[in-house]
């Protein structure tokens, strides 16, 4: 069952602090037990792919974090849409790779579903190309 406009702004509101603070565990408190969860990009980059539990939540972001440089990313939320379940994060981000010293930026939309109060589809969308080129990926 989908889940109110307030009630989706304010999920994606504490999805957006924690991920800011870095709480991978807290992230992975606020998805239901099954998920649709796709984030694009190549096997040489090991967070990317599709999840599908819950507690497949917090090791995306463990291990995709400590792969780019300390005190060296920005992130910009830009706008966040709200309509029913649905949510869309527009933001941009530059990152800086911790084994090439290669820095990228590329805007992003992360495509949320709330339903009963919480995550049950998180879709990333961004320059997948940029990413790998920066990592020697690609």
């Amino acid at each position: 069952m989908a889940t109110d406009t307030p009630t989706s702004r304010t999920v994606a509101e504490t999805f957006v602090e924690r991920l800011g603070g870095q709480d991978a565990d807290g992230i992975q408190e606020l998805f239901a037990e099954e998920i649709d969860w796709h984030v694009p990009g190549g096997a040489e980059l090991p967070w990317t792919g599709r999840r599908t539990r819950r507690e497949e939540v917090a090791p995306y972001f463990t291990t995709m974090w400590p792969h780019f440089a300390p005190g060296r990313s920005e992130v910009a939320l830009e706008r966040v849409v709200v309509d029913g379940g649905d949510v869309v994060l527009l933001a941009a981000w530059t990152h800086t790779v911790a084994a090439t010293g290669k820095e990228f930026s590329t805007p992003a939309a992360i495509h949320l579903r709330v339903e009963d109060g919480r995550i049950v589809r998180m879709h990333l969308y961004e320059d997948t190309l940029t990413v790998a080129t920066a990592f020697d990926a690609g």
